[in-house]
């Protein structure tokens, strides 16, 4: 019991991960009903940002402290992800008001590899680390009622917890502001929402902020964990059977759809992958995601969309 239950929170800590990069996700497909592939280059790029100013900073001005070097990069980064958002709606969105889907999805795609040159040119090519501070060391908890406890990662620990603060914050946000149900709106249909006076432009650049914002989290937990490179941008399609096992229109199936994905990972590898030659932690999410895919294609708490004709 104590190596499924260290299994288990484990795998709960990871889903967090996971469902902090699938809101950026949702958050663009709520706002533009776009999938938005350029999510995994916004998270690159936001910690490049952190982890290259964090170490300018001190030599610049001349000053020794980690948290102050944090503090500033993290606005700087924070404000350089609101600049990338109004950009996208100015340069690109505002010329694509009620375009087909396939249009806004390319339009998303070329953003992505703007933003992977763009970071490439501005912070350099090479493996950078984000030092906030977060415990790196284990710890064992429950030694009382299991021989030996059950072994945490502190690091995940405090990962999930600031990972669970910003979902609830956006499900708030989503479900009880005025600007969050105007996002609603607008996700399910463009002329509708324009034509009650709701400001598309407007609307659509708060969603990419906010966004960024999620990006910039994901970013540093991402890079404190496992360094600040290019693949990064990558790592985000891990996030992909999350919005499609939660739905891609549902900030709680983000969450959901991550922890179901996180524990199912770690308890598939560690019980079925002795007999099957491990590995199963790479396609256990694809495969399931597949599955939901034939039979459910809405997720779990998506929307189920009937066209009549």
């Amino acid at each position: 019991m104590g190596y499924f239950l260290e299994t288990l929170f484990g795998g709960l800590m990871s889903g967090m991960l996971y469902a902090l990069v699938g809101l950026g996700f949702v958050l663009i497909f709520k706002a533009s009903g776009v999938f938005n592939f350029a999510q995994g280059a916004m998270v690159l790029v936001a910690a490049l940002s952190m982890a290259r100013f964090s170490a300018w900073l001190p030599e610049w001005l001349g000053f020794e402290s980690m948290w102050l070097a944090n503090i500033l990069a993290f606005i700087i980064s924070a404000v350089l992800m609101v600049v990338i958002a109004w950009l996208v709606e100015r340069l690109v969105l505002r010329h694509l008001v009620n375009q087909e889907a396939t249009t806004l999805l390319m339009a998303t795609l070329g953003i992505s590899y703007f933003l992977d040159g763009f970071g490439q040119t501005l912070f350099g090519s090479s493996v950078y680390t984000i030092d906030v501070g977060m415990p790196k060391d284990p710890a064992f908890i429950l030694d009382s009622l299991f021989e030996g406890g059950i072994l945490i990662n502190l690091e995940d620990l405090t990962a999930a917890a600031i990972a669970a603060a910003l979902v609830a914050a956006l499900a708030f946000f989503f479900q009880y502001t005025s600007t969050g149900r105007a996002l609603r709106a607008v996700a399910d249909d463009h002329q509708a929402a324009q034509s009650i006076g709701i400001p598309l432009n407007r609307i659509w650049v708060i969603v990419w902020v906010v966004a960024g914002i999620v990006a910039l989290v994901a970013g540093i937990i991402w890079g404190s964990k496992f360094g600040v490179q290019f693949t990064l941008s990558t790592a985000a399609l891990r996030a992909l059977p999350v919005v499609i096992l939660g739905g891609l229109t549902s900030v709680p199936g983000a969450i959901i759809g991550g922890l179901i994905i996180g524990v199912g990972e770690k308890i598939s590898e560690a019980y079925l992958g002795p007999y099957l030659g491990g590995g199963i932690e790479i396609w256990f999410a694809y495969v399931l995601a597949l599955t939901f895919l034939l039979f459910r294609p809405q997720g779990l708490f998506g929307e189920k969309i009937i066209d009549r004709v």
